[in-house]
């Protein structure tokens, strides 16, 4: 996502480069280039014209500083309006009713039944809380299927009643089976259509006025772009929610949705779908995505997703195991399991300053890994702790295997050789520039 965007606002900068002030002429075509990237993004007109307005409002009469170049103001003050464009700050979900409810909305397809879970998993995960999810969708069979999968996955109860077609009925009943059972959250699925219609209007404006939920939550699907902010705007004007989630932000989308849509409703985005997987939902912070934009990277967020992960015991152990070099293929998968957990690696990787535009044109898929795991899952438990044991025969072995070839498995028992004297070269302090020069070497064979 924002590729091309990014890619055309770097453009946009370039027009700057080696002036010396910022003027209203020079400024123009810079202004001119990033209001048709805007709108190749799928941004409303408006919401393009006046951003770049309030750019040139900015820019136009600033000093620039000897040590700041005006292309480096113009990109700070970009990433600062799309940052408040966006919502300025982070907003949180606010629960506090005992159980607190949280009533969805939204189109069939856009998204709904799968966020409850992630939700659900959220709240459990990471704030201790005890959610039920309510199967509300009571025309598609398949979505209360669904629930119940996504429920039984990430360990969350669903509350359903077989043969009652009375939303309402159900959701208050289920409201009554929280407070019953201990549960302190209650997420309410509810049904959606192919697009806004007065029947779907009446029925969630029923449960809404029925249960008077703590937030209304909208999950729009971001690929479908600006139609998704046109029905966001429709189902506002009869809900009023809370805030708006924007799921399928890791597909081939233009970014237009995420850019128009809290100019238009004038409610936070206040979560991000960033994959299929049940931990891959985000919170979602403005300021980080505008720097995601200008290919500045998200390094707060690779942080906090690395430290999710982070196991303080594990880690004391590894730090042992590599001072006495014995860090071994068991650690490594380990290893390789963490950042797996991290989310979809092209993300993750595109968090990293500068990476996402490196990483434009390749592809990384989620099983990057499936190739190394699958060698090492070959060997021996003996084979796994002890690698200087691997012969010829046992390489062989080893690649039939996996599927691989000999070659195969030969660069990755080379790679672990000098990733792992490297790190213990790490844990024991040694001087990094030393480390730095043999990673040269081994680069000009």
């Amino acid at each position: 996502m924002f590729e091309n965007l990014s890619d055309r606002l770097e453009r946009s900068f370039k027009l700057l480069k080696g002036q010396g002030t910022i003027t209203e002429i020079n400024v123009a075509e810079t202004l001119k280039d990033i209001r048709r990237a805007l709108l190749d993004a799928d941004v409303n007109y408006k919401i393009a014209k006046k951003f770049t307005d309030d750019v040139k409002d900015k820019a136009l009469g600033q000093q620039v500083l000897t040590a700041v170049k005006p292309g480096q103001l113009m990109v700070k003050i970009v990433k600062d309006e799309l940052a408040e464009l966006m919502g300025g700050k982070a907003a949180e979900i606010e629960l506090k009713s005992k159980p607190a409810v949280i009533l969805m909305a939204g189109l069939q397809g856009s998204g709904k039944t799968t966020f409850s879970g992630k939700l659900a998993n959220l709240l459990k995960k990471k704030q201790g809380r005890h959610p039920l999810l309510v199967a509300g969708d009571v025309y598609r069979p398949a979505a209360i299927d669904q629930l119940k999968v996504l429920g039984e996955q990430i360990g969350v109860p669903v509350y359903t009643e077989e043969g009652n077609m009375d939303p309402v009925k159900i959701a208050k009943a289920a409201i009554q089976e929280a407070k019953a059972k201990g549960h302190d959250v209650v997420i309410v699925d509810t049904a959606g259509r192919l697009a806004v219609d007065e029947q779907m209007m009446n029925e969630i404006s029923a449960i809404k006025a029925a249960i008077n939920p703590d937030e209304i939550l909208f999950v729009v699907d971001s690929m479908t772009g600006q139609d998704a902010v046109n029905t966001a705007k429709e189902f506002n004007d009869r809900l009023d929610f809370d805030g708006v989630i924007l799921t399928k932000l890791d597909g081939d989308t233009r970014g237009g949705a995420a850019l128009s849509i809290r100019s238009v409703v004038e409610k936070p985005i206040k979560f991000v779908g960033t994959g299929e997987k049940v931990d891959a939902l985000d919170i979602f912070h403005p300021d980080r995505m505008a720097d995601r934009i200008l290919g500045m990277g998200d390094i707060v967020s690779l942080v906090e997703k690395a430290q999710e992960q982070f196991d303080e015991e594990e880690a004391k152990r590894l730090q042992k195991k590599l001072a006495k070099n014995t860090f071994d293929f068991n650690d490594f998968l380990k290893q390789i399991n963490q950042i797996k957990k991290m989310g979809n690696l092209k993300d993750v990787v595109g968090m990293i300053p500068g990476m996402g535009k490196a990483m434009k044109n390749m592809d990384i898929d989620d099983d990057a890994f499936k190739h190394i795991e699958a060698i090492i899952y070959s060997m021996t438990p003996l084979e796994r702790e002890d690698p200087s044991i691997i012969s010829g025969s046992r390489r062989k072995r080893i690649a039939d295997g996996s599927g691989t070839d000999v070659q195969e498995v030969n660069r990755l028992l080379k790679q672990f050789a000098e990733t792992r004297k490297m790190m213990r070269m790490v844990s024991q302090g040694k001087n990094v520039q030393r480390m730095m020069s043999g990673m040269q070497q081994r680069g000009r064979r």
